[in-house]
Protein backbone atom coordinates (compact mmCIF):
# COMPACT_ATOMS: atom_id res chain seq x y z
CA UNK A 1 0.00 0.00 0.00
CA UNK A 2 1.31 3.39 -1.00
CA UNK A 3 0.62 6.51 1.05
CA UNK A 4 -0.18 9.26 -1.44
CA UNK A 5 -0.68 12.93 -0.66
CA UNK A 6 -3.19 14.74 -2.85
CA UNK A 7 -2.27 18.37 -3.39
CA UNK A 8 -4.97 19.94 -5.51
CA UNK A 9 -5.03 23.38 -7.03
CA UNK A 10 -5.33 25.37 -10.19
CA UNK A 11 -1.55 25.95 -10.29
CA UNK A 12 -2.18 29.03 -12.40
CA UNK A 13 0.87 29.01 -12.57
CA UNK A 14 2.76 26.58 -10.34
CA UNK A 15 5.34 28.41 -8.21
CA UNK A 16 8.22 27.70 -5.84
CA UNK A 17 5.87 27.68 -2.83
CA UNK A 18 3.87 24.80 -4.33
CA UNK A 19 7.04 22.80 -4.95
CA UNK A 20 8.44 23.45 -1.46
CA UNK A 21 5.13 22.49 0.10
CA UNK A 22 4.91 19.21 -1.84
CA UNK A 23 8.46 18.31 -0.77
CA UNK A 24 7.72 19.18 2.87
CA UNK A 25 4.53 17.08 2.84
CA UNK A 26 6.45 14.07 1.53
CA UNK A 27 8.84 14.24 4.45
CA UNK A 28 6.64 15.54 7.27
CA UNK A 29 3.59 13.36 6.57
CA UNK A 30 5.53 10.16 5.83
CA UNK A 31 4.15 9.90 2.30
CA UNK A 32 5.49 7.75 -0.52
CA UNK A 33 4.35 10.22 -3.18
CA UNK A 34 2.62 13.56 -3.57
CA UNK A 35 0.32 13.97 -6.55
CA UNK A 36 -0.17 17.55 -7.70
CA UNK A 37 -3.76 17.38 -8.90
CA UNK A 38 -4.08 20.13 -11.49
CA UNK A 39 -7.75 21.08 -11.15
CA UNK A 40 -9.79 22.22 -14.11
CA UNK A 41 -12.21 24.30 -11.98
CA UNK A 42 -12.42 24.91 -8.24
CA UNK A 43 -16.13 25.14 -7.34
CA UNK A 44 -15.36 27.86 -4.77
CA UNK A 45 -13.48 29.95 -7.37
CA UNK A 46 -15.75 29.74 -10.41
CA UNK A 47 -15.13 33.34 -11.40
CA UNK A 48 -11.38 32.73 -11.78
CA UNK A 49 -9.91 32.90 -15.29
CA UNK A 50 -7.54 30.02 -15.85
CA UNK A 51 -4.89 29.30 -18.42
CA UNK A 52 -5.82 26.27 -20.54
CA UNK A 53 -5.78 23.00 -18.54
CA UNK A 54 -3.15 21.35 -20.74
CA UNK A 55 -0.81 24.36 -20.53
CA UNK A 56 -1.04 24.48 -16.72
CA UNK A 57 -0.38 20.75 -16.63
CA UNK A 58 2.68 21.08 -18.90
CA UNK A 59 4.09 23.96 -16.84
CA UNK A 60 3.72 21.91 -13.66
CA UNK A 61 5.40 18.89 -15.25
CA UNK A 62 8.30 21.01 -16.45
CA UNK A 63 8.67 22.73 -13.05
CA UNK A 64 8.77 19.37 -11.24
CA UNK A 65 11.28 17.61 -13.48
CA UNK A 66 13.82 15.94 -11.22
CA UNK A 67 11.80 16.43 -8.02
CA UNK A 68 11.71 12.97 -6.44
CA UNK A 69 8.40 11.68 -5.11
CA UNK A 70 6.24 14.45 -6.56
CA UNK A 71 4.28 13.89 -9.74
CA UNK A 72 1.83 15.95 -11.72
CA UNK A 73 -1.57 14.37 -12.10
CA UNK A 74 -4.31 15.16 -14.63
CA UNK A 75 -6.82 12.86 -12.93
CA UNK A 76 -9.40 15.57 -12.18
CA UNK A 77 -9.31 16.75 -15.78
CA UNK A 78 -11.06 13.53 -16.75
CA UNK A 79 -13.87 13.98 -14.22
CA UNK A 80 -17.00 16.15 -14.48
CA UNK A 81 -16.61 19.87 -13.72
CA UNK A 82 -16.54 21.58 -11.34
CA UNK A 83 -13.96 19.53 -9.41
CA UNK A 84 -15.40 18.44 -6.11
CA UNK A 85 -12.86 16.77 -3.83
CA UNK A 86 -15.47 14.28 -2.68
CA UNK A 87 -16.04 13.06 -6.25
CA UNK A 88 -12.31 12.85 -6.90
CA UNK A 89 -11.77 10.78 -3.76
CA UNK A 90 -14.58 8.40 -4.71
CA UNK A 91 -13.06 7.80 -8.14
CA UNK A 92 -9.55 7.40 -6.72
CA UNK A 93 -10.76 4.76 -4.25
CA UNK A 94 -12.25 2.80 -7.15
CA UNK A 95 -9.17 3.11 -9.37
CA UNK A 96 -6.53 2.70 -6.62
CA UNK A 97 -8.18 0.50 -3.96
CA UNK A 98 -4.88 -0.57 -2.39
CA UNK A 99 -3.53 2.95 -1.82
CA UNK A 100 -4.11 5.28 1.12
CA UNK A 101 -4.74 8.94 0.28
CA UNK A 102 -4.02 11.98 2.43
CA UNK A 103 -5.64 15.25 1.44
CA UNK A 104 -3.22 18.19 1.71
CA UNK A 105 -4.98 21.50 2.28
CA UNK A 106 -3.97 24.94 3.45
CA UNK A 107 -4.89 26.32 6.83
CA UNK A 108 -6.99 28.98 5.09
CA UNK A 109 -9.04 26.27 3.34
CA UNK A 110 -9.26 24.27 6.56
CA UNK A 111 -10.83 27.30 8.26
CA UNK A 112 -13.64 27.12 5.66
CA UNK A 113 -13.71 23.35 5.27
CA UNK A 114 -17.39 23.14 6.28
CA UNK A 115 -18.23 24.92 2.98
CA UNK A 116 -16.82 22.00 0.99
CA UNK A 117 -19.16 19.59 -0.75
CA UNK A 118 -19.55 16.46 1.45
CA UNK A 119 -16.98 17.80 3.93
CA UNK A 120 -18.12 15.41 6.67
CA UNK A 121 -17.70 12.41 4.37
CA UNK A 122 -14.24 13.61 3.32
CA UNK A 123 -13.21 14.02 6.95
CA UNK A 124 -14.62 10.61 7.86
CA UNK A 125 -13.03 8.66 5.01
CA UNK A 126 -9.72 10.40 4.27
CA UNK A 127 -6.65 11.47 6.19
CA UNK A 128 -6.23 15.25 6.08
CA UNK A 129 -2.95 17.10 6.58
CA UNK A 130 -3.14 20.87 6.92
CA UNK A 131 -0.22 23.03 5.86
CA UNK A 132 0.31 26.48 7.39
CA UNK A 133 -0.68 29.60 5.47
CA UNK A 134 -0.16 33.23 6.42
CA UNK A 135 -2.31 33.72 9.53
CA UNK A 136 -3.35 30.04 9.71
CA UNK A 137 -1.72 27.14 11.55
CA UNK A 138 -1.10 23.72 10.07
CA UNK A 139 -0.88 20.15 11.32
CA UNK A 140 2.56 19.63 9.77
CA UNK A 141 5.67 21.72 9.34
CA UNK A 142 6.05 23.41 5.97
CA UNK A 143 7.80 26.59 4.86
CA UNK A 144 5.75 29.75 4.51
CA UNK A 145 6.84 31.11 1.16
CA UNK A 146 5.36 34.50 0.45
CA UNK A 147 4.52 34.07 -3.24
CA UNK A 148 1.20 33.62 -5.01
CA UNK A 149 0.06 32.73 -8.51
CA UNK A 150 -1.99 35.94 -8.56
CA UNK A 151 1.10 38.03 -7.82
CA UNK A 152 3.06 36.20 -10.53
CA UNK A 153 0.34 36.86 -13.13
CA UNK A 154 0.22 40.54 -12.12
CA UNK A 155 4.00 40.91 -12.30
CA UNK A 156 4.09 39.34 -15.78
CA UNK A 157 1.36 41.71 -17.01
CA UNK A 158 3.37 44.66 -15.63
CA UNK A 159 6.61 43.45 -17.21
CA UNK A 160 8.26 42.81 -13.83
CA UNK A 161 10.66 39.99 -13.02
CA UNK A 162 9.38 36.68 -11.66
CA UNK A 163 12.88 35.23 -11.08
CA UNK A 164 12.89 33.10 -7.95
CA UNK A 165 9.09 32.89 -7.90
CA UNK A 166 8.77 30.00 -10.35
CA UNK A 167 11.17 27.23 -11.31
CA UNK A 168 13.92 28.55 -13.59
CA UNK A 169 12.83 26.01 -16.21
CA UNK A 170 9.46 27.74 -16.68
CA UNK A 171 10.26 31.45 -16.29
CA UNK A 172 10.18 32.16 -20.04
CA UNK A 173 7.04 30.05 -20.56
CA UNK A 174 5.18 31.83 -17.75
CA UNK A 175 6.22 35.23 -19.10
CA UNK A 176 4.97 34.30 -22.58
CA UNK A 177 1.75 32.57 -21.53
CA UNK A 178 0.56 35.10 -18.95
CA UNK A 179 1.61 38.30 -20.76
Amino acid sequence: MKRIGLFGGSFNPIHVGHVALAKAALKECGLDEVWLMVSPQNPLKQDQTLLDDQLRLELAQKALEGVEGVKVCDYEMHLPKPSYTWHTLQHLKEDYPDDCFTLLIGGDNWAHFKRWYHWEDIQRTCDIAVYPREGYAGTFDAPLINVSSTEIRQRVKQGQSIQGMVAESIVADVQRLYA
